[in-house]
């Protein structure tokens, strides 16, 4: 099949960036014929406050890739779409935002009838939603001819956007695609006594709740928090201040580059991910490939991915008591021995091998 897909890659960062560069790969070495349409500009800066590219590649570049688009030229948008049209049998457009709406319908409409065009739905809706988002991802929806989510819930979302009528929409689960993190460094024996929170830093990932259940667990434990803080680090580093924990968080702000991701990991003794709401994530892969248990809370894919008392702990969201606790628990005798004794890494081949038969079959 000659398949395009639109979507960021190298030198943009981050898993959105690897999934579209992984499956490019997976895909042609499956047997099709797979061209990358990328942006040379993607958003403007005040739409995306954190750091939008790298120097170094996360992973091996894919070589058939284009970077003919950019947010500030809609006579790309169009241009690009004629050219999938003329070039693929399938067209997949990585959905992660509505603010790509716009440049989507535009190359939705040169893409013409010849190919069939499906929105892979990273997000079928934001986590933290402005006015107009749902009706700009309704108006995306209706005009392709298949939806892909990542899990029953954003299926479900879409099926509700949709409103009965419209494309079909099917799920399948995320695959890994994790940046070269090379061999796992050996882990000395013994406990650490801290915690990790990897990854950008937004309300709906909950660090202000992390804080308070670090107020209540054991006394003992520290915490480090990497990532990009959209909004700044301010108001969370008031909140530590205020519970008294601040001389026991580090804050290690910017975007973590994949060379230094193993060492990150193996400082912590667990990786702790108390988002409010979820979707799919690569962090419970990311800890476990490193030999990291997981604590998390009971939102989007993470129950699936955690197995709750074998290679993590569960919680519920939105509760510092609950996170608390399930803290105090990592560390009681033998727990945590117990926990990493239990992860084990995701099988890649395999969830690769569904997630490319669900992207193919949306070509009907």
């Amino acid at each position: 099949m000659r398949i395009t897909l639109v979507g960021p890659t190298h030198p943009y960062k981050g898993g959105g960036a690897r999934h579209t560069t992984e499956l490019a790969h997976r895909l042609a070495a499956a047997g099709h014929r797979v061209v990358i349409e990328s942006w040379r500009a993607q958003y403007p800066a005040l739409l995306y406050p954190g750091q939008q590219t790298v120097t170094e590649p996360e992973g091996p570049p894919y070589p058939g890739t284009r970077r003919d688009l950019a947010w500030y030229r809609p006579d790309s948008w169009y241009r690009v779409g004629r050219r999938a049209g003329r070039e693929a049998d399938l067209v997949a457009l990585a959905v992660f935002s509505p603010v790509q709406v716009p440049p989507y319908l535009v190359l939705r409409a040169g893409c013409g009838t010849a190919a069939r065009v499906v929105a892979l739905c990273h997000n079928v809706l934001p986590h933290e939603q402005r006015p107009g988002d749902t009706a700009l991802m309704r108006a995306l929806l209706r005009r392709v001819d298949a939806v892909l989510t990542h899990s029953p819930q954003q299926r479900a979302l879409a099926d509700r956007l949709l409103g009965g009528s419209g494309p079909p929409v099917r799920m399948a689960a995320l695959p890994p695609h994790l940046p070269d993190i090379g061999p796992r460094q050996p882990r000395p024996p013994g406990v650490r006594h801290r915690l990790l929170f990897f990854g950008i830093v937004r309300p709906y990932k909950g660090v202000d709740v992390l804080l308070r259940a670090l107020a209540a667990g054991p006394p003992e434990v520290a915490l480090t928090v990497a990532g990009e803080f959209w909004g700044g680090s301010a108001e969370l580093r008031a909140l530590a201040e205020q519970l008294g924990v601040a001389h026991r968080v580090e804050w290690r702000e910017g975007y973590v580059p994949a060379g230094e991701l193993p060492a990150l990991f193996a400082e912590c003794d667990a990786v702790v991910l108390p988002y409010r709401s979820a979707t799919a994530t690569q962090n419970v892969w990311l800890a476990h490939a490193h030999g990291v248990p997981v604590i998390a809370t009971r939102v989007g894919t993470l129950p699936d991915q955690v197995r709750d008392g074998v290679d993590g702990l569960l919680c519920r969201p939105d509760d510092p008591a609950d996170l608390a606790r399930a803290i105090a628990d990592c560390y009681a005798p033998g727990r945590l021995d117990a926990l990493r004794a239990g992860v084990r890494p995701v099988d890649t081949d395999a969830s690769w091998d569904r997630y490319l038969a669900a992207l193919t079959d949306t070509a009907g």
